[in-house]
C-alpha cells in the first residue's frame, strides 16, 4: 500500500469582516485571536506548538472521558473530524479516543454557545444546523459579522491552546447538534498529534529536492496543509488528461508513471 500526502491548490480564506458573505470552508474555523500578537509571514494558519514538559511541568497521566455512543454517531463523528484540518493529524487509535470523548449537546436557535470574553475549556465540532460568529471589535460598538459555521466545521480550539478568553461570540443560527470535546482530551491526543505530525513532515519534505530553495517556515506551512491518501497496489493516483489540483508526495512504496505517446 502506498501512503501520498498531497497539498490541494486551494488557498485558505477568512471572511472579512466588512464583505457581506459566507464561506463554507473547513479552513475557516480560525476565528479566535492570538491573545498576544505572534510576528509571522503570511500564511493559511498559525502552526500548533506542543507544549514543554520537563522537570518543572511534568506530564501526567491521562485517561480520556467516556461516553456511550450508537454505530451511527460515531459513524456521523467521524466523517464530520474528517472535515476538520484540526483533525486530520489523528492516526485511527487516537481518533476513536477523541470521538469517545465527545459529548452530545443540543442548541436552539438564538442561543449562545460562547460568548465573547468568556474562559473557554471545549471545543465545539458541528454536526447539524447554522451558526453565525459575531465579534467586537471596541468597547460600545456593536457586534460585527464575521462567518457562518456549518457542518464539518469545528470552533473553540485557541482558547484552550492558550489558556484565552473566548475571542468572538457564537450563536446557532438554527436548532444545532454539536459534539463537543473537553480541553484535557484535547491538550492530551489532538494538541499533541499535530506537532508530531508537523515535526515530521518539516523532516520529509527537507528531503525533497523540489523545496530546497524553501526555508524553513515555509517548508512547516506546507506541513500544516497536508492531507494523508493512501492508495491500493494497481489503484490510479492520477489519470492522464484529468483536470490537476493536487499535488502529491509519495511517501511510502513506489508508484509507476505511464504516458500515452500516441493514441491508441
Amino acid at each position: 500500500m502506498q501512503v501520498i500526502n498531497s497539498a490541494t491548490e486551494e488557498t485558505p480564506r477568512a471572511d472579512a469582516a466588512s464583505s457581506g458573505t459566507e464561506s463554507h470552508s473547513d479552513d475557516d474555523e480560525y476565528i479566535d485571536e492570538l491573545p498576544l500578537p505572534i510576528p509571522s509571514r503570511s500564511g493559511p494558519r498559525p502552526s500548533v506548538s506542543a507544549e514543554a514538559f520537563g522537570a518543572w511541568n511534568k506530564k501526567t497521566e491521562f485517561v480520556a472521558r467516556f461516553f456511550e455512543k450508537t454505530l451511527q454517531q460515531t459513524e456521523a463523528i467521524v466523517d464530520k473530524l474528517s472535515c476538520s484540518f484540526m483533525f486530520s493529524a489523528l492516526g485511527d487509535s487516537d481518533r476513536d479516543i477523541v470521538v469517545n470523548a465527545m459529548d452530545e449537546r443540543r442548541f436552539a436557535a438564538g442561543e449562545d454557545v460562547i460568548k465573547q470574553g468568556e474562559d473557554g475549556s471545549e471545543l465545539f465540532v458541528v454536526d447539524s444546523g447554522e451558526l453565525e460568529c459575531y465579534k467586537v471589535f471596541k468597547e460600545g460598538d456593536p457586534p460585527t459579522y464575521l462567518k457562518t459555521y456549518y457542518a464539518g466545521e469545528a470552533f473553540g480550539e485557541l482558547a484552550l491552546l492558550y489558556s484565552a478568553p473566548r475571542a468572538a461570540t457564537i450563536t446557532a443560527k438554527t436548532e444545532c447538534l454539536l459534539w463537543v470535546l473537553d480541553r484535557e482530551t484535547f491538550n492530551h491526543i489532538v494538541k499533541d498529534a499535530s506537532a508530531k505530525k508537523r515535526a515530521f513532515y518539516e523532516s520529509f519534505l527537507s528531503r525533497v529536492d523540489l523545496l530546497a530553495n524553501m526555508d524553513p517556515y515555509e517548508r512547516s506551512k506546507i506541513a500544516d496543509a497536508f492531507k494523508e491518501a493512501k492508495f491500493s497496489a494497481g489503484e490510479y493516483v492520477i489519470r492522464e488528461g484529468e483536470q490537476g489540483d493536487t499535488f502529491y508526495f509519495l511517501e511510502v512504496g513506489d508508484a509507476e508513471a505511464t504516458k500515452t505517446l500516441n493514441p491508441g
